[in-house]
């Protein structure tokens, strides 16, 4: 929502009168000196939207804030200019609304749409946050990263590396949501205080690393008659592409990384396909590649991916994961019921390098339980368990 600057405002009389957290606003509003603020500058302010009221006889202004429990103030702010002494009825003025509800629809087929639809409007009720693109895919689809918070410790969440697992996607949004909604209404999530971990965290989310994989189990091979072909061969002839969580040139990102690469290679498929073929190379795919020069640039404290079956958390890579891994897991463990798994015969993956070259935290999420892609009449089950992990990802 956007509001006209009057003479003498100040962004902490817009926090005051919005109920909303100074560091909040400046975060909507970072191109604005903070400390200067110009008569009919327009300020966002988050978790607002205005709506249209239709005047009718006897309303004024005062009743139609109250009616609305808004302080007058507000809906001044949202009509620059307006004559409170010269209503008339079918006038149309615009009216404050704090959202209070959930914009993502997490429990549906979620494919790259989706997800760049909920981006777009959760940018428009929050713009404090900032969703720059990591790369693009190998049909050119941009890959959005979304920052959300202003601290020193940096973590990172990802979902839908392999197609099939594309319920992660939903379910980390649906995380988002809910944790722009306890900021933006100064709720707790599961008594915990989010206003806090915003101040110390920088929260970095890839909801959709594969999105051409997700829209190709959903929808079926693409239009262009190359393409389709080649995918339909990848997949020996067959329509139905569920059992698939390559990316759309065949290769597994998950086993893209250089972390024991060459062991992977070797007990794994040799050609394209649906899944476990690791490339000819390490890092040979846009999508593994954006991942890794992300990973880079931020210098993750943690990173936790998000992939679906076994409802198990894996935590340890050669021996190189540093030794608070181990309390961070069983503390994932505990608040989700998932059994903490520290290694497995499996290499090549995304926590697998930042284990191997950061010697920090890293894990695998493993969501859920059934045949993938899991149904989405499991979705509750899921977010509720993984809930505890979202959140302790951050306050740990």
């Amino acid at each position: 929502m956007e509001i006209v600057v009057r003479q003498g405002d100040t962004l902490s009389q817009y926090s005051q009168l919005f109920m909303i957290d100074l560091q909040l606003i400046h975060d909507s509003n970072r191109t604005i000196p903070h400390n200067s603020l110009s008569v009919g500058q327009r300020i966002r302010i988050p978790g607002f939207v205005t709506q249209e009221y239709q005047i009718c006889q006897g309303d004024t202004l005062a009743s139609i804030a109250q009616s609305r429990n808004l302080p007058l103030d507000a809906v001044y702010l949202v009509n620059p200019g307006i004559n409170p002494n010269n209503l008339k009825e079918t006038q149309i003025i615009k009216v404050p609304r704090r959202i209070t509800w959930r914009l993502v629809n997490g429990r549906q087929s979620y494919d790259y749409a989706k997800l760049m639809k909920d981006i777009e409007r959760l940018l428009e009720v929050y713009p404090f946050l900032q969703v720059p693109s990591i790369g693009n895919t190998v049909l050119g689809k941009n890959i959005p990263e979304i920052l959300i918070g202003s601290g020193g410790k940096r973590v990172h969440y990802n979902g839908s590396f392999h197609a099939n697992e594309w319920i992660t996607t939903p379910v980390i949004m649906t995380f988002l949501n809910d944790y722009l909604l306890s900021l933006t209404n100064q709720n707790s999530i599961r008594g915990l205080s989010t206003s806090r971990l915003y101040e110390q965290t920088t929260l970095s989310i890839v909801p959709m690393v594969n999105p051409d994989g997700v829209d190709l189990v959903l929808h079926g091979p693409p239009v262009n008659e190359h393409l389709r072909n080649r995918v339909l061969a990848l997949n020996n002839g067959d329509t139905d592409f569920s059992g698939w969580k390559a990316n759309i040139s065949g290769v597994d990102l998950n086993d893209q990384f250089p972390a024991k690469w060459e062991v992977e290679k070797a007990r794994n498929p040799n050609h394209p396909g649906p899944r476990d073929y690791g490339g000819e190379k390490p890092l040979s795919e846009p999508e593994a590649i954006a991942m890794a020069e992300l990973t880079k640039k931020r210098d993750f404290t943690r990173v936790l991916a998000f992939h679906t079956q076994c409802e198990e958390i894996y935590w340890g890579f050669g021996n190189l994961e540093p030794p608070q891994s181990e309390d961070i897991v069983e503390e994932f463990s505990r608040v989700s019921g998932y059994v903490p798994v520290k290694t497995i015969e499996s290499y090549a993956g995304y926590k697998d390098w930042f284990i191997q070259d950061w010697r920090r935290p890293g894990f695998t999420i493993e969501l859920g339980h059934g045949i993938n892609p899991l149904p989405i009449s499991l979705f509750n089950e899921i977010y509720q368990k993984s809930l505890g992990i979202f959140l302790a990802g951050l306050y740990l």
